[in-house]
């Protein structure tokens, strides 16, 4: 068994859930800014999280909902996370991203996972109130991931992480196996290995002997 932790926003995800969030609310150019700033590490990333939710103040429950709705996995994501639970691996998300878009786009592939740490955007009266909350946000994913090894009694050397931006550093940092999927240049010298697809994460896997060889079809 491994811990098999990976980012949502970016990798599991080509969807980014402020953005869409933001396009409801007429802020898509100044939230995107603060996001790539945040990814190439130029701003820490509690401070781009409550810049962006504080743009996002007043947006409708429905509105929100609508914006979720759309987050998509990438092609072949549900297929590798059930190959991962099905060889009896322990598959988190740790994502600065929030937890009902993460749900609700698993949910819609029909795949789950065994841990989500995630953060959310509070509401009252039926409209975001511009905060945001959750472990992720003041907290780090090595501490995460550290955490959840614990928890499921794993050595960090028996942990995998997969991620893309500045917010993944200290995961890929700490983690036994450390892959960037299209990483940002402030993170690709962390990473042991660099993807760009499922497919490809799929045979680095097995590779690493952390999946078995898929079978080819006679």
């Amino acid at each position: 068994m491994r811990l098999i932790a990976f980012d949502f926003d970016g990798t599991l995800s080509d969807s980014e859930m402020t953005v869409l969030l933001a396009e409801r609310a007429g802020v898509a150019e100044e939230v995107a800014d603060i996001t790539e700033r945040a990814m190439n590490d130029e701003l820490s990333y509690a401070e781009s999280l409550y810049q962006r939710a504080a743009l996002l103040e007043g947006l409708s429950a429905e509105d929100v909902s609508d914006a979720f709705d759309r987050v998509r996995i990438r092609p072949g994501a549900a297929e590798l996370i059930a190959r991962l639970r099905e060889a009896g691996h322990h598959v988190a998300i740790l994502t600065g991203g929030f937890e009902r878009g993460v749900e609700a786009a698993l949910a819609r592939e029909g795949v789950d996972v065994d841990t989500i740490i995630a953060n959310r955007l509070p509401q009252s009266g039926g409209r975001l109130t511009g905060d945001a909350e959750g472990p992720l946000i003041e907290g780090t994913k090595d501490t995460a991931l550290e955490e959840l090894a614990e928890e499921v009694d794993l050595p960090m050397a028996d942990t995998v992480a997969i991620g893309d931006g500045a917010n993944d550093l200290p995961m890929l940092e700490v983690a036994g196996l450390s892959v960037g999927f299209v990483p940002k240049p402030a993170v690709r010298p962390s990473c042991d290995v660099v993807v760009a697809s499922m497919a490809r994460l799929g045979s680095v896997f097995e590779g690493y002997r952390v999946l078995p060889t898929a079978e080819t079809p006679e």
